[in-house]
């Protein structure tokens, strides 16, 4: 690209420590599903930021929203006061988020920051030093948050040295052969009794749909019966929703669809809609066990508190969780058809607008290249589309949830296009070469 481009100043002047590009993509402004780059081409994007933008982009009710909070701005920290849209937005948490005995509300920045303050508090609270979670899982990029993840492209973090990570559920690639997770539920249990004590264990790390793990939907029943084996041993489950909660899975909490209620619930990304806003609901015991334990300086700015307060409005007010279960269905279906008889696409799952395609060789093996190239091809033909998962071979949607039918059916059609490019070898590699992702 021009050398004076936004992308070669970006690489001027911006860390590659906190990159992870899939094509040299420029942004200069956005408009509901849509963002556009300086000479005012326009992306559907199918990613929404990784699914941050949950309302899409320049929402007019939630722009108002903040502004007027800008405008009345009610200070600048809740470490030493009790700021209004702060109370008001744990309040409205509380509210909405099932639960028994007495809880509490934590408010941070980011999915990594909650998640880690999740884990510290666990294990202080209970005395148990022990961490379950999946293999694959990314529950965040700060080192507490990456200590109890299990995702390769983190291989580089010092995990836990009390964690255990076990197989996530997958029914494309399932554990023992067993596509109903009967056995690696038994593989669980036999950990706790044996290698990994169940009376040492403080919490299980679960993420309703594993995304960057690849997009993994589990089997009917499985995360019920995996709540009642925690239960038995009084391991506390926490439900890791930041990118799958909120409306995205076609209800208002992902976990609503398995007939379980986890004792911890963390949010993050779609909850700010754009602005940096993240939160932890859970038992008194656990979120108040010392002052001082977790904080920042603008962790329940009343801005950011206050844009979540609009996106849960937003949310409630225009049936969102419900559009995103009739698009994701459309969606759904238009993929299944576009894609039908390809023999490189090896699963299409998902539930809601979060849906993974998984990409594979002749032999069913995962596919990095094929999925770098399509990625790539999909950016050219103006479609924003990211891949993820322990192999890279995972394409990633998650769309804002005002995704409508019409770009939706758009949306097929462009992958569609740029899935049948990648596999026909006419994307170029030496275009891609520099964007690794994953």
């Amino acid at each position: 690209m021009p050398g004076n481009s936004l992308y070669a100043r970006d690489t001027g002047a911006i860390s590659d420590l906190q990159k992870l590009r899939f094509f040299p993509q420029e942004v200069s402004h956005g408009e509901g599903c849509y963002l556009y780059d300086p000479d005012g081409r326009g992306y559907l994007d199918l990613s929404a930021g990784w699914g941050a933008a949950s309302l899409g982009y320049a929402h007019p009710d939630w722009v108002a929203r903040v502004h007027a909070a800008l405008l009345n701005q009610a200070g600048a920290t809740l470490l030493s006061s009790a700021v209004a849209p702060a109370v008001e937005l744990a309040e409205r948490l509380l509210e909405m988020t099932p639960g028994g005995a007495e809880r509490r509300v934590w408010l941070g920045h980011s999915g990594s920051d909650a998640n880690e303050t999740v884990a510290r508090a666990v294990a202080a609270a209970t005395g148990r030093p022990r961490i379950m979670s999946f293999a694959g899982a990314y529950h965040g990029g700060t080192q507490g948050s990456m200590a109890v993840s299990a995702h390769p492209v983190q291989s580089h973090a010092t995990r836990d040295t009390g964690l255990t990570s076990v197989p996530y559920p997958d029914t494309f690639r399932p554990f023992d052969g067993d596509a109903s997770g009967g056995a690696l539920l038994d593989h669980i249990e036999t950990l706790l009794r044996i290698t990994c004590p169940g009376d040492e264990v403080a919490a299980f790390f679960i993420e309703p749909i594993q995304s960057d793990g690849g997009l993994l939907v589990p089997p009917p029943g499985f995360l019920k019966r995996l709540g009642e084996i925690c239960a038995r041993h009084g391991i506390l489950t926490v439900c890791d929703e930041v990118k799958v909660g909120l409306g995205r899975t076609g209800k208002l909490h992902a976990f609503e669809h398995e007939g379980w209620t986890p004792d911890i619930l963390v949010f993050g990304k779609g909850l700010g809609g754009g602005l940096p806003v993240s939160a932890v609901v859970g038992p008194a015991t656990i979120l108040n066990h010392a002052t001082a334990f977790s904080m920042q300086t603008t962790h329940g700015n009343p801005i950011s508190a206050s844009a979540a307060l609009g996106v849960l409005d937003l949310i409630e007010r225009d049936g969102l969780a419900a559009n995103a279960a009739r698009t994701g269905a459309h969606l759904m279906e238009a993929l299944k058809t576009t894609l039908k008889g390809n023999a490189h696409v090896g699963d299409i799952r998902g539930r809601g607008l979060v849906i993974g395609i998984e990409l594979v060789g002749r032999d069913g093996s995962a596919a990095p290249q094929l999925a770098r190239r399509a990625v790539y091809r999909a950016w050219e033909l103006g479609l924003i589309a990211y891949y993820v998962g322990a192999g890279s071979n995972v394409i990633e949607l998650t769309p804002p949830l005002i995704l409508n039918k019409t770009d939706a059916d758009l949306g097929a059609a462009r992958l569609g296009q740029a899935i049948a490019d990648a596999c026909a070898g006419r994307v170029d590699d030496a275009a891609i070469a520099a964007f690794q992702g994953w």
